[in-house]
């Protein structure tokens, strides 16, 4: 099997979601080709120098439909004979086109690649792809369909996590970015997003709020309270599968979920002879990387039986980890992770996480784990670990090791 390596790693900066987000004029196709032109000036990539772009991207219709992949390399300043692969798995879909990558790079399949994602979920909406999990009554019935929030509540009440311990883990994640940001540790990762006469649109993190504290968030309403109260009613349906839990306890609120943003992240992943020819030093080995079905309702605790399964299948224990980047979609998951393992908050998620910067679904997974290399050098640590829960019950996990 061929070793596959981390060469280069880099994100946009994430624009809030909506429509008075800077990034909002900007198609998915379009922010998608700046990552990849800043990839090949970066390493001075020319002609046929990948064998493929794999690129994930959740929502996947109108401008953000067809093979997203293909036609972010037509548009960038990559060679046309470089074909492109869109992939969905739905929040881990950035992590799943590395680890796509890593393990052809392994089976011999090529010795380059560029992977990543991109979501704009200002532009495309999240849910607008009518999923049939979702809206399909045969199938939703059937594995007791409830939407993510009342998931992440689920999980809150079935392993006894407070309000308090919710927004405390909120007001850190804010303080952590804040830190990160002003002390320049994703200086070496982002590319600021220019507009067609290249002028800067967007170089920082703009859904932060770094003045968050408890108080502030103290005085948000629950977000899921009403849809699982009363209409729809979905606690009902959780109760159904869960009657051990008397009720559903409504923790999540905006301020202690993850934010909707627009975004982008690639990495160039290839075999040390790809390095060798480019003339590029290795920054990480692609030491292991999972995948796992879980319960589809509770759905969220993807990140425990996937890091189980990585930990098994690597030969190694929790305890040789360390740092962790687990992606925030809501504070019940971390908090979820950390108790599982017995995993100090000091090891996870140390600049931050989606719940003060954001999460672009497609885009998430490759952004953790570049945040997960950058802070491994910062650090001077050797092995990490990142790992996001997934819609409809999954998780993806990917270890690196610097070298």
């Amino acid at each position: 099997m061929t070793d596959a390596y981390i060469y280069d790693a880099i994100r946009t900066p994430r624009g809030k979601g909506r429509k008075d987000g800077s990034l909002h004029e900007v198609t998915s196709a379009r922010l998608s080709a700046g990552m990849l032109n800043a990839l090949k000036s970066r390493n001075n990539l020319e002609g046929h120098a990948v064998e493929d772009v794999i690129w994930g991207n959740v929502t996947q219709v109108k401008e953000a439909g067809g093979c997203l992949a293909r036609t972010a390399v037509l548009l960038s300043e990559l060679d046309q004979s470089i074909p492109g692969l869109a992939i969905n798995r739905f929040c881990a879909s950035g992590m799943e086109a590395v680890n796509l990558a890593a393990n052809q790079i392994a089976g011999g399949a090529g010795d380059g690649y560029i992977a990543g994602g991109v979501e704009m979920m200002g532009r495309v909406p999240m849910g607008s792809d009518g999923a049939a999990i979702a809206v399909d009554p045969a199938i939703a019935m059937n594995t007791y369909f409830v939407p993510q929030g009342i998931s992440a509540d689920i999980i809150a009440t079935e392993y006894g996590f407070s309000r308090e311990e919710a927004d405390q883990f909120a007001v850190a994640s804010q303080q952590r970015a804040a830190k990160a940001w002003k002390e320049g540790r994703f200086d070496k990762s982002i590319v600021p997003v220019k507009d067609q006469n290249g002028l800067t649109i967007l170089d920082h993190d703009e859904y932060m709020r770094p003045q968050t504290d408890m108080e502030s968030l103290g005085g948000l309403k629950a977000a899921f309270k009403e849809m699982g109260e009363v209409m729809p009613g979905f606690d009902k349906i959780a109760l159904m599968k869960y009657p051990h839990l008397e009720r559903i306890n409504h923790i999540h609120t905006a301020g202690n979920s993850s934010g909707i943003v627009d975004g982008a992240a690639g990495l160039l992943i290839g075999s040390k002879e790809f390095g060798e020819k480019l003339g590029l030093k290795p920054r990480a080995r692609i030491r292991q990387t999972a995948k796992i079905g879980t319960d589809p309702t509770i759905m969220l605790t993807g990140p425990v039986p996937v890091t189980e399964k990585i930990l098994a299948d690597s030969g190694m224990a929790i305890s040789d980890i360390d740092l962790f980047e687990v992606n925030e979609a809501f504070s019940s998951v971390v908090l979820r992770f950390m108790q599982a393992f017995g995993v100090d908050h000091d090891k996870v998620n140390v600049n931050g996480g989606s719940i003060a910067m954001g999460h672009p679904l497609g885009a998430t997974g490759a952004m953790i784990l570049g945040i997960l290399l950058d802070e491994m050098e910062r650090s001077d640590k050797e092995v990490g670990l990142a790992t996001l829960c997934i819609a409809s019950g999954m998780g993806a996990a990917t270890i690196i090791e610097r070298v």
